[in-house]
């Protein structure tokens, strides 16, 4: 890309990307064929592109390090540069199927590190298709946390299966997430809330978090607040739908 052409990419005042350079459709079809590299096993998933000052090569020395939490879906990645100050030690990664914005992202992450030296180098991005190749990326109870934020809700019934909350795609969840691991979902659509809430009920591996917890929660603020389509609910004076549960072992339902 020229330089003249990357500059004007960038705002002056902000030195972050522009989001108009980066607009893609709303959402794109998980079931379709898209190339990108995947990696074979979370082994070979290179650390060292992704958090460089803290892998300064390929050859992790720790590896106890992994990614904890995973943003699926990330759009723009508000959600991301939010949680990546409030949990600076803990690494992160936003997961999106559309090519360009992963690539604002991407430029977005950059700038913000440049700007701000030794701040988010614990967030990163992949684009990448969640639905199929979650297990190429985490292990066995890796993960902490994991976010569905306003996902495509896929009106017909006949696209159900697209949807990223469903009871096939649960299970691949729940062997990710770590026992005592939170799913935090968010919708502006009554009918997809309730089609997530449901799923997430009727799974022996989840339960509900109380009221109580959801109060303490300082994550759960910012479903609503840091990204862009929860803004614009906001600003349009919109109703939202959480569901927010967490990974179980099974026999805990009945103890």
């Amino acid at each position: 890309m020229p330089e003249t052409e990357v500059k004007a990419t960038i705002s002056k005042s902000t030195g972050l990307p522009r989001k108009r350079f980066y607009r893609a459709r709303a959402h794109s079809n998980p079931l379709s064929d898209s190339h990108f590299p995947v990696p074979i096993s979370p082994s070979q998933f290179d650390y060292s592109l992704h958090y460089p000052q803290i892998f300064p090569s390929s050859d992790q020395a720790d590896g106890s390090r992994k990614i904890q939490f995973a943003d699926i879906g990330c759009g723009f990645g508000g959600l991301l540069i939010s949680l990546s100050t409030l949990f600076p030690e803990t690494l992160m990664i936003g997961m999106e199927l559309r090519d360009k914005v992963t690539e604002y992202v991407k430029e977005r992450i950059l700038s913000l590190r440049v700007a701000n030296p030794g701040q988010y180098q614990n967030v990163s991005v992949v684009r990448t298709n969640s639905m199929k190749y979650i297990p190429n990326y985490f292990e066995k109870a890796q993960l902490t946390k994991m976010f569905f934020l306003f996902p495509d809700p896929h009106f017909k019934e006949k696209n159900h299966r697209r949807r990223v909350i469903s009871p096939f795609l649960l299970d691949e969840y729940a062997y990710v997430l770590k026992a005592g691991g939170i799913i935090y979902t968010i919708t502006d659509v009554e009918e997809l809330g309730d089609w997530m809430k449901s799923c997430l009920e009727n799974h022996p591996m989840f339960e509900a978090l109380t009221e109580k917890e959801l109060e303490a929660d300082p994550v759960v603020k910012l479903l609503s607040s840091a990204t862009e389509e929860g803004q614009k609910v906001a600003r349009n004076g919109g109703q939202t739908f959480q569901a927010v549960f967490r990974r179980i072992v099974p026999s805990d339902k009945t103890s």
